[in-house]
């Protein structure tokens, strides 16, 4: 029976741009995921003072250092921040960069510098994953040839040089990604490195596009290195994911359907069968990190326990009932 890594993902906790800024709501929060059965912690990248836990210079700043926070962070009865989640697109204020766009050369160096960045906090931390978003949204229209190759050569050089720290760099699928048009994911991962680069399923985002993540287990061309185990409540079926600032009018607005929450709770009827996905990966034998992902929820430490205690006394019990 394989042995799995379950985290938790941290974003439920700031659904407003000042939220959650200071240290006792972060111990609070650490602690709810020790307290539901969680081993790590997965962080989403970001920038500015009221980010504190969004880049190595932000955790430097509010804990001494970036050992400073992996100590925090074991103090709250977790192993480890479980992976980084970064999007290259997005500006850095403590660098004064701009947005990377993998699809063009001229900004691979970027890309690269900032995947070392975070790679280096990943391992400071206790982590070996780094989880990327490997191309913008919808609006920058479909990946030509031209731009897969871009995109290959970008990620498999991010891969190296993450590697030197002992981390492999992921990519995700999400379901605002250009790379739903034209089949471009399917042939960015044909395209990438195995022995460079790792893939990182995200159940949820992969099912509201309207992919089956448990095909994506059995058939990606790339080494299946982190799992975000995620509950899509529903289908993004109407194409606005190629509009622009989706990011807030579909994803947190919820489009013309007004849709109130695209994730949920693992319990709650969706697109995502977890029980079947976690099967899969005992078939597997995989044996990386799992991270529950109920982001946004209006309740988050509810959503935490509750999802601790579904995997725990529901999920996991009726897989060590399973012959592989």
């Amino acid at each position: 029976m394989t042995t799995f890594k379950l985290g938790y993902a941290i974003d439920q906790w700031k659904p407003q741009f000042d939220d959650f800024v200071r240290r006792r709501d972060h111990e609070r929060a650490l602690k709810t995921i020790a307290i539901a059965g969680f081993s790590g912690v997965q962080l989403t990248s970001g920038t500015g003072r009221w980010q504190p836990l969004g880049n190595p210079r932000q955790l430097a700043a509010n804990f001494g250092s970036v050992d400073g926070f992996g100590e925090f962070v074991r103090s709250c009865a977790l192993d480890a921040v479980a992976a980084f989640v970064v999007d290259p697109g997005q500006g850095f204020h403590e660098d004064l960069s701009h947005g990377a766009d993998a699809r063009r050369p001229a900004d691979r160096d970027a890309v690269v510098a900032k995947c070392r960045w975070f790679a280096e906090a990943v391992a400071l931390t206790g982590g070996d994953v780094l989880v990327c978003r490997p191309a913008p949204s919808g609006a920058a229209g479909k990946a030509d040839d031209a731009a897969i190759a871009a995109l290959a050569e970008c990620w498999n050089a991010a891969g190296q040089a993450t590697a030197e720290l002992g981390v492999t760099t992921t990519v995700r699928f999400d379901f605002l990604s250009c790379l739903r048009l034209a089949d471009g994911w399917d042939r960015l991962l044909a395209a990438l490195d195995p022995a460079l680069v790792g893939l990182a399923l995200d159940t949820g985002e992969l099912a509201a596009a309207g992919r089956d993540p448990l095909a994506e287990i059995e058939r990606s061309p790339l080494p299946l290195r982190h799992v975000i185990l995620s509950n899509a409540l529903a289908g993004d079926g109407l194409g606005e994911f190629t509009r622009p600032g989706a990011e807030f009018t579909l994803r947190q607005s919820g489009g013309q359907r007004r849709i109130p929450r695209w994730f949920g709770e693992l319990e709650e009827p969706g697109l995502v069968d977890p029980a079947a996905v976690l099967a899969a990966l005992g078939r597997l034998g995989y044996g990386g990190w799992i991270v529950v992902n109920t982001a946004p929820s209006p309740h988050p430490a509810t959503s935490a326990l509750l999802s601790g205690y579904h995997l725990h006394q529901i999920l996991l019990p009726a897989l060590t009932r399973r012959s592989w």
